[in-house]
């Protein structure tokens, strides 16, 4: 991971949820645990990944398509399609967002937060 990271060390995050906690990948990851940092939230950590709010996004559009895909090559054309049609304002917003989900979870000390994309900065910061 050097390529990536100066300091030749890359970053993981684990969940730990049952899907991405497998005997197989935990093992893996044991294995190969000097070559990263990894980093451990818990299972229902606060949402903080846009990542989840552009997959969404995809699916609520793939969902509206008429006709459906019907085989996983035409899903797989679909996806792309819906991806290329994304508005670069939507996922420039997503990415401004963070500072306001940060914000939103340094209040709620880690917990879950009820963030939401577009709320303002001072409504955020009210917890103080």
């Amino acid at each position: 991971m050097s390529i990536l990271h100066s300091d030749g060390l890359g970053q993981f995050q684990q969940d730990n949820a049952t899907p991405h906690a497998s005997r197989v990948a935990t093992k893996w990851l044991q294995e190969h645990s000097s070559d990263f940092r990894h980093f451990h939230w818990r299972p229902e950590s606060p949402e903080m990944n846009i990542i989840e709010d552009i997959r969404d996004a995809l699916l609520h559009d793939v969902k509206n398509r008429s006709p459906p895909p019907r085989t996983p090559v035409d899903l797989w054309i679909v996806m792309k399609d819906e991806w290329c049609e994304l508005p670069p304002r939507y996922l420039q917003t997503l990415v401004e967002s963070m500072p306001h989900r940060v914000a939103a979870l340094l209040c709620v000390r880690g917990g879950p937060t009820r963030y939401q994309a577009g709320v303002p900065v001072f409504l955020v910061l009210q917890c103080t």
